[in-house]
């Protein structure tokens, strides 16, 4: 294979999916309900990437062991209420993964959401098959510690020349600083064009679809 590289990493929310403004809501939701101060819609955007005990405690610093479990409950209540499709991806995305799988490349995922809300997304969106491996914050380090992007490319027996992680947000983009691989940013989800090209992305697509136009 021709390609410059070999296994393609991607985040899962507001790279894939276009669920960002969903998962805010929720942050937000969980804060209100837990008597703290709503954050900014940008705010709660900001930490989407993250582990959610990390993502709260990122809102919510004064929260104890116990409110912290109690946002943790309150925020998974409220995003399991909406059902998932795969009409949820960002246009054409399934049809890049299946294209991208086809031509040969290996494709993961590394996320910050935990395996039960990541299986329930596979599975809501029939796209499980077309994942070599997958990585969760809450059987790993969160990120941006770059333990997932080790153990995905360990387990492809990918080099890291040959890696490229795809996300939307600093939290990706520092993640694979940190694992000392390449990436691309997309512009569909949390951060700005400005805020991620300080994490030198190769480039930052509008669309994910682009991707198959740059590699």
């Amino acid at each position: 294979m021709n390609n410059k590289f070999d296994l393609i990493i991607f985040d899962w929310d507001g790279t894939l999916i276009n669920s960002i403004d969903w998962i805010a809501h929720c942050l937000q939701k969980a804060g209100q309900v837990c008597g703290f101060i709503i954050p900014e819609l940008q705010e709660a955007k900001n930490v989407i990437g993250l582990s959610i005990h990390h993502a709260m405690l990122a809102l919510f610093p004064d929260a104890d062991k116990m409110t912290l479990e109690k946002l943790v409950d309150c925020y998974s209540q409220e995003y399991f209420s909406k059902p998932l499709s795969r009409d949820d991806f960002f246009p054409g995305v399934y049809d890049m993964l299946l294209h991208l799988k086809q031509s040969g490349y290996q494709l993961a995922v590394a996320t910050g959401k935990n395996r039960l809300g990541l299986e329930q997304a596979l599975s809501a969106t029939d796209t499980r098959d077309l994942f070599c491996v997958t990585r969760c914050a809450d059987e790993t380090a969160s990120k941006p510690d770059p333990k997932m992007l080790h153990e995905i490319m360990d387990y492809t027996n990918v080099a890291k020349h040959r890696t490229l992680m795809v996300g939307d947000s600093v939290h990706d983009l520092q993640m694979a600083i940190n694992a000392q691989i390449v990436s691309v940013a997309v512009l569909c989800g949390s951060h700005t064009e400005d805020f991620l090209q300080q994490h030198n992305p190769l480039t930052c697509l509008r669309q994910p679809t682009e991707l198959l136009d740059f590699i």
